[in-house]
């Protein structure tokens, strides 16, 4: 998946909101941090407000649909 199409998608999500539409978000990030890495992923977040709207923050890893948490 290119970062654009990923920026599409989860602007989708983030105009919805809402639980369903965070995990929606969660599988499209994890696909990015795959592919793009944790740059990719941070970015995204700040970009796209996901912090305010999911409660996703920079930092966090995404696997198979999953918010792992920021490293420490």
């Amino acid at each position: 998946m290119t970062l654009d199409r990923a920026r599409q998608l989860l602007a989708v999500q983030a105009d919805f909101g809402g639980f369903y539409n965070g995990n929606s978000a969660k599988l499209i990030l994890s696909e990015v941090q795959r592919e793009h890495g944790q740059e990719a992923v941070d970015q995204l977040i700040q970009e796209l407000n996901l912090t305010e709207i999911f409660g996703f923050e920079p930092g966090m890893r995404f696997e198979g649909g999953l918010a792992i948490g920021k490293p420490y």
